[in-house]
């Protein structure tokens, strides 16, 4: 059985709430349980949170004994080198996820200090892109 974490960065805590015409109505728990019901031939795990160093600490405490990890750093992609440099160092292959497409939005977005380093990156699907991650560390 595959073991897979998704890290989820600042505000998508806030996912249901926070913007629905570019985030949905949909909360992320209610998602993720879906989500964990529809892949039952995965150890499929859960983490946010809004501080950057949490989710260095996550990242380095899952890249070497997992065999995914679905990466939403949120603003964190495109303002935090840390997050980046970890992504680099551990083993784990990380595929970097946005729900909505980060190039139709503002041009800072644009940017990531993510992307150089993961195994893909997957946007603009909605809360889909997720499932997509998970297929491609099925496949």
């Amino acid at each position: 059985m595959k073991k897979i974490i998704i890290i989820n960065g600042p505000n998508l805590n806030l996912l249901g709430k926070r913007e629905p015409n570019i985030y949905g109505s949909l909360s992320f728990t209610e998602f993720f349980n879906t989500v964990k019901e529809k892949y039952t031939n995965v150890d499929l795990e859960y983490f946010q949170s809004n501080i950057e160093g949490e989710l260095i600490d996550k990242l380095q405490a899952c890249g070497f004994n997992y065999d995914g990890i679905i990466l939403n750093a949120a603003a964190y992609t495109h303002t935090s080198v840390g997050i980046g440099d970890t992504v680099k160092a551990i083993e784990t292959p990380v595929v970097e996820v946005h729900i909505s497409n980060t190039f139709g939005r503002e041009e800072f977005r644009h940017q990531s200090f993510i992307s150089p380093n993961a195994k893909g990156v997957i946007l603009g699907f909605g809360l889909q892109s997720y499932e997509l991650a998970i297929q491609s560390f099925l496949d």
